[in-house]
């Protein structure tokens, strides 16, 4: 008989075939082999710890290829902020790491709500064709909007 957390594992990794999400199939078969391989107790508590981080990393040197190879230089860059869309993509910047700062803030107090940010997560992946990027904003938005509650009340 299958564990709950493979049973868990395998049915997101079915959804992720249905829904033709190579991302939460890789994730889901990943965790899957981990499982397997016996390795994940000593894989897992890292990856919980440490995954945010290392997935902002891999998504960080993706965006600085342009830099890398020559595609964006001092030139594109004076020329951006020249531009209201540069301005408007500046402060969204800012917005959606201040965001996610709040979002680290309301994980680490109340860390039961990851539950619901995962799932919405998965749902918005599997359902909607969005990208897993969302459980840090997710939960930043959360706590926007849970201050905002308790502001009104």
């Amino acid at each position: 008989m299958m564990s709950g957390p493979v049973l868990f594992l395998s049915l997101l990794a079915l959804i992720g075939l249905v829904a033709k999400n190579t991302s939460l199939i890789i994730a889901a078969g990943s965790l899957l082999l981990l499982k397997a391989t016996g390795i994940d107790e000593k894989v897992f508590p890292y990856l919980q710890s440490k995954g945010i981080n290392i997935g902002v990393t891999i998504i960080t040197i993706a965006v600085l290829v342009p830099i890398a190879n020559g595609s964006i230089g001092f030139k594109e860059l004076g020329a951006a902020v020249k531009s209201p869309v540069a301005w408007i993509a500046l402060g969204s910047g800012i917005a959606v790491a201040l965001i996610a700062k709040s979002g680290l803030t309301l994980l680490a107090k109340d860390p039961h709500i990851t539950t619901a940010l995962v799932f919405g997560t998965i749902l918005a992946v599997s359902l909607f064709k969005g990208i897993a990027v969302g459980p840090l904003i997710g939960a930043g938005i959360a706590f926007m909007f849970m201050k905002l509650f308790e502001f009104i009340r």
